[in-house]
């Protein structure tokens, strides 16, 4: 989220401690199902989901689900950050992807179908939230000089609607579902360090 040259106005917000949760829940979330999914026997990151390693009866159900929710509170807490800076236009798209994720926790897999489905809904909004939060933020970082960042922003939107929509067509939906997540946790990591930066120079 840097400049691309020139006088170009920070990323300041009034909470910049705040916007270290849009840091703090990628790298658990993260974290979360490289361990999982490592320690699960038989498990395959490449055609299983993420929330495989949290349903009941999975041997790490307890890290994953620590996981989600670790995440989604992080995005809520770093939604504020966005709420009082110039990205304030997608800081409820944020808070709404933070909601989803602790939903997903609250809803784990093998429970019953009813809860299979409601699982499925609040991972649907999770994946719409995140590829929008990106393609938002690209009109208010283009308006205020950071036309390098709103591109890569495009980008990264674009580039999670395509994978996360493989993840309904393809065996490998695993793959594309942890590609399209970690291009939206890129976003939302490099968008809490520039706002966390720029609000610690304002202050």
């Amino acid at each position: 989220m840097g400049s691309d040259g020139g006088a170009v106005p920070p990323l300041v917000t009034t909470r910049p401690w705040s916007a270290l949760g849009l840091v703090a829940g990628p790298v658990a979330f993260v974290g979360g199902w490289v361990v999982g999914g490592g320690r699960m026997p038989g498990y395959s990151p490449v055609d299983q989901a993420i929330s495989r390693i949290a349903a009941v009866g999975a041997p790490n159900r307890e890290l994953m689900t620590a996981a989600f929710v670790a995440y989604g509170a992080a995005v809520l807490v770093g939604s504020t950050a966005l709420r009082t800076s110039p990205l304030r236009s997608v800081w409820s798209i944020a808070a709404v992807n933070g909601a989803a994720t602790i939903a997903v926790a609250a809803l784990p897999l093998e429970h019953s179908p009813s809860m299979d489905t409601w699982h499925g809904v609040a991972a649907g909004v999770g994946y719409v939230s995140i590829t929008v939060l990106q393609l938002a933020s690209a009109r208010p970082l283009r308006d205020t000089g950071h036309r390098r960042a709103a591109a890569l922003a495009a980008a990264g939107g674009v580039t999670s609607a395509v994978c996360l929509a493989a993840t309904t067509v393809s065996e490998a939906n695993g793959f594309f579902q942890r590609l399209g997540l970690t291009v939206g946790d890129a976003w939302l990591v490099a968008a809490g360090v520039a706002l966390f930066r720029a609000g610690r120079r304002g202050r």
